[in-house]
């Protein structure tokens, strides 16, 4: 066993399981950081590694491919993910640069072939003998249109910058782009939500009050599973756009006791719990479905506290493909909550491996779902009821284009009761404890560079009585 620093070695531990097993940084660093034993200083270190490297990525190689005078699919995948960890040591931290080159050095000779290591080695000095500045102006000069050049300078696909370019114009701030993509590289608060009933805001020792969510908590960098009250599940980790967007559905209109709720795609829980607490509060009963086996269990996981403490019978979890609710149960539920299966693009601050992953085949797939699911919420909303469709994407084709196809298709139907666009950015500024700065309605959309939060869209309908 070679002396490579704890921390280094499950940063690339968690790299390599990303790249090569399709695992999620955001639920296997924990497991590692635990199973490593590493101390705090070290956890927060495998933490910016293996974040800012996976985030990176894309800048990395470039600079990777010009130091070592070959294309980075032509070297070995292994040795790959060690140059980009180094890298990110020696252009964007404070590490040593003699340490960052000879531990990584040491990961090469565990990974890779003697001659791996050597290759690594000489890459590795070349990089470090030109500053991070020298480097970009480099990368920056090798790129070949507008867009490849944003690419290679934020690290984010070229199609993920044109959906970002045309969601911003369609609010008529396309010239916010940069700022955008500049947020999106930056590590994100960890951010709490006090569920109401359970906890108060001021109950969580150590950390301060939200930003804007009324019942959000924003904690210091470090794992908040140590805190007691997010063990008991009395608060839970969530980006304050999730809680606004959860919310804005609660918190349209006073509640009704005997109100049914339905939060149709509720895994993995975290919006389904904080809706729980709400509905509990006023009286309300919720139905939270996911299709998926694994991820009921973890809204089961998410509402136990909820279910315990404030609503023992008036909180139900099933398993069911909701694209039917429409049909099986028509006019069922007062307020839905369609949080529909997307993209993701509005959480790659959270997610940095995503930009990665998705390409621009998975929007088309998704969409046709969205729609689906959208006329399915439709149906099985009551008269008078109010549903909100959210995404965590500010894709336009992911957002007010299914709301605007969903209502033009809902008047064709039978049915065809008269469904209204409510105003969600003013819905929004009535819930948030600070300006949201969301501009002209129907639709609402946050987003990171903006109003610190993930990029949440929120559209809220009302169906006539």
């Amino acid at each position: 066993m070679s002396g490579i620093q704890p921390a280094r070695r499950v940063a690339l531990d968690v790299i390599r399981a990303v790249e090569h097993d399709d695992a999620y940084a955001n639920l296997l660093l924990p497991q590692r950081i635990l199973r490593a034993r590493l101390s705090a200083q070290d956890a927060a270190l495998a933490t910016e590694l293996a974040y800012g490297t996976l985030r990176m990525s894309g800048y990395y190689d470039r600079v990777i491919a010009l130091a070592a005078r070959r294309a980075t699919s032509a070297i070995d995948p292994a040795l790959l993910d060690v140059l980009r960890l180094a890298t990110h040591q020696l252009l964007a931290t404070r590490v040593a640069q003699h340490a960052a080159v000879d531990e990584s050095v040491s990961q090469a000779r565990e990974v890779g072939s003697r001659s791996g290591t050597g290759f690594v080695n000489g890459v590795l000095r070349t990089i470090s003998r030109s500053t991070p500045e020298e480097w970009r102006e480099r990368v920056l000069e090798a790129t070949t249109s507008a867009d490849d050049r944003l690419a290679a300078e934020y690290s984010h696909p070229e199609w993920i910058i044109r959906a970002f370019r045309g969601a911003l114009a369609a609010e008529g701030r396309a010239d916010e782009l940069e700022a955008l993509l500049g947020a999106d590289n930056a590590p994100p608060r960890v951010s709490l939500v006090a569920l109401p009933g359970l906890a108060d805001r001021d109950d969580v020792p150590g950390t301060s009050k939200g930003r804007l969510s009324p019942v959000a908590v924003t904690a210091p960098s470090g794992d908040p599973a140590g805190l007691p009250l997010v063990r008991e599940g009395r608060v839970r980790v969530q980006d304050e756009g999730s809680q606004l967007a959860a919310l804005a559905l609660s918190r349209v209109a006073p509640i009704t006791a005997g109100e049914r709720w339905l939060d149709m795609c509720a895994g993995p829980g975290g919006k389904a719990a904080l809706l729980a607490a709400e509905a509990a509060r006023g009286g309300a009963t919720l139905v939270a479905n996911e299709i998926v086996p694994a991820r009921v269990g973890l809204v089961r996981q998410a509402l136990e506290a909820v279910v315990a403490t404030l609503a023992p019978d008036t909180v139900a979890v099933r398993q069911g493909d909701a694209t039917l609710t429409g049909s099986d149960e028509p006019e069922a539920f007062d307020r839905i909550l369609l949080d529909a299966p997307c993209t993701g693009l509005g959480a790659l601050r959270r997610r940095p491996e995503a930009r990665w992953r998705k390409q621009p085949r998975d929007v088309a797939e998704l969409t046709a779902l969205q729609t689906r699911l959208f006329a399915s919420a439709l149906r099985a909303l009551a008269p008078g009821g109010t549903l909100a469709y959210v995404t965590c994407s500010p894709h336009t084709a992911e957002t007010r284009a299914v709301v605007e196809a969903g209502l033009k298709a809902w008047r064709r139907t039978p049915e065809n009761v008269p469904v209204e666009l409510l105003d969600a950015p003013a819905v929004l500024d009535g819930i948030a404890t600070a300006r949201l700065d969301l501009g002209a309605g129907p639709y609402a959309q946050l987003w990171p560079h903006r109003n610190g939060t993930d990029a949440m869209f929120v559209a809220l309908l009302r169906k006539e009585s």
